[in-house]
């Protein structure tokens, strides 16, 4: 008995696809260019820093760094007002970077009605 029309064209559709996937999969990829080398007469602009160390721009670690090192500490929301970090990326650079990484004690005190304020311990 033969097939009906639709499912002899949705066969043949089938099969060419197969075909032209399997034609792709044997055409050899195309590989990525390396970068243009420079003369070795020519270099490159501004490849030379005209800052000095002491009008390099502070990072966000070292201005946290910096306000945690106070007498008086700082705050989750002072952080986040000096850095433009949401809450839980304060709290990750406390645990991650501060305790963890650079290895400093990280002191918490809670005062009365007061919030959580965060400060490195000067004794090393």
């Amino acid at each position: 008995m033969p097939k009906p029309v639709s499912e002899a064209r949705s066969a043949e559709a089938v099969e060419r696809t197969k075909r032209q996937c399997r034609l792709n999969a044997k055409k050899p990829r195309k590989k990525a260019k390396p970068p243009k080398r420079q003369p070795p007469g020519k270099v490159a602009v501004g490849t030379r820093s005209r800052t000095t160390p002491d009008s390099r721009k502070q990072t966000k670690q070292q201005a946290c760094i910096d306000l945690l090192s106070r007498r008086e500490g700082a705050t989750i929301e002072e952080l986040q007002a000096a850095t433009g970090w949401q809450r839980h990326s304060v709290r990750g650079f406390l645990a991650g970077a501060v305790r963890k990484k650079l290895g400093l004690t990280l002191l918490s005190e809670k005062p009365d009605e007061e919030p959580r304020r965060y400060r490195i311990s000067n004794s090393i």
